[in-house]
């Protein structure tokens, strides 16, 4: 007798059982889904992990570069009011380029806070740095302003020159100033676009950490602002991308070149943050969707980025490490 055909039928039986089960499984769930009524699905709003509550819908404004903080219609949260300082950086001396507005302005501002006297290298933006030395002093803390280009080597030597003299030594150099515009293609970017991207962003900061390594002792340490672009690239940001992979291959280098100095040398990899470089490129349609696409469905701002550059610079937080990329991202795993 064949056995063939009960043997087949009885798999054929054993497999509907199992899709069957699996089909239970999965109406199961769906009975546990929430529905709209309950938060669920697409309309749920951006998660809130602090009391501070930040702004997820952002204006449909553009600015003209290099864009100005005064200028945003929404204006950035940088004063990070339940950050209390505990003297962290207390009688250093720090650098910070790009230091007018945005990241630089809220890192500069928790820097004072901490007992750091602070010098910002700015291109242009004269009334953003004004208010950001306002903040400072308001602090308790002195403020140089040093406007300039950090495309020109003599003014990057020249500014670390200014700081030394004005507060007598350098601890802490942030390389933050950048240039970013967007492309459609890489057709779209001339040699002269490419020239400005990476003349500010990576040879920026290589000719201010030449200028300062004479004036840093052991103990100092340099941050540079890469970027998750850096990470993981932007189709849109190919030239920027590029320069911020670059950032962090030279961070990681710099700080096995200088460890053996006492100088630590480390990179924080920003997601989106509302800063006017971001207005500053994208269209008033594009920009209110800026940020959307992390898990936190907004963008950051910067006051929830400047405690990591505190912790960075900081000999009592981080004395052990050099040469990480922190990335802050607002995603998770990235």
């Amino acid at each position: 007798m064949d056995n063939k055909p009960k043997a087949r039928d009885q798999a054929r039986g054993a497999g509907e059982a199992t899709a069957e089960k699996q089909r239970e499984l999965q109406r199961e769930q769906d009975r546990k889904e929430p529905g709209e009524s309950a938060g669920g699905g697409k309309d749920k709003g951006a998660p809130q992990t602090s009391s501070q509550k930040y702004p997820e819908d952002l204006p449909s404004q553009h600015l003209q570069k290099p864009g100005q903080e005064k200028d945003m219609e929404l204006k950035p949260q940088f004063m990070a009011p339940q950050y209390k300082g505990s003297g962290k950086l207390e009688g250093m001396a720090a650098l910070i380029t790009g230091g007018d507005s945005g990241i630089g302005r809220a890192v500069a501002v928790l820097y004072a806070r901490e007992g750091a006297d602070v010098a910002i290298v700015y291109l242009a933006s004269h009334e953003d740095a004004q208010e950001t030395r306002r903040c400072i002093e308001k602090e308790g803390r002195r403020c140089l302003l040093i406007p300039g280009d950090v495309k020109d080597s003599a003014f990057c030597k020249q500014s670390v020159e200014k700081t030394v003299k004005e507060f007598g030594k350098l601890d802490i150099l942030v390389n933050n100033a950048a240039f970013q515009e967007h492309a459609h293609s890489l057709e779209d970017i001339t040699d002269e676009r490419m020239r400005e991207t990476y003349e500010t962003n990576i040879m920026g900061y290589m000719r201010m950490a030449r200028a300062a390594l004479p004036h840093l002792k052991a103990g100092a340490s340099i941050i540079n602002t890469g970027s998750v672009t850096g990470l993981q690239g932007s189709a849109k940001l190919l030239d920027y991308s590029g320069t911020k992979g670059a950032i962090h291959a030279f961070t990681m280098s710099l700080a096995s070149s200088l460890i053996d100095k006492g100088i630590r040398v480390n990179a924080v990899a920003p997601g989106p943050v509302w800063t006017p470089l971001n207005p500053a490129d994208a269209s008033s349609e594009e920009i209110v969707e800026f940020g959307k696409q992390t898990d936190f469905k907004r963008p950051a701002q910067p006051e929830e980025l400047s405690p990591a550059y505190v912790f960075l610079a900081s000999p009592a937080c981080a004395s052990y490490i050099t040469g990480i990329v922190l990335p802050i991202t607002g995603s998770v795993g990235s």
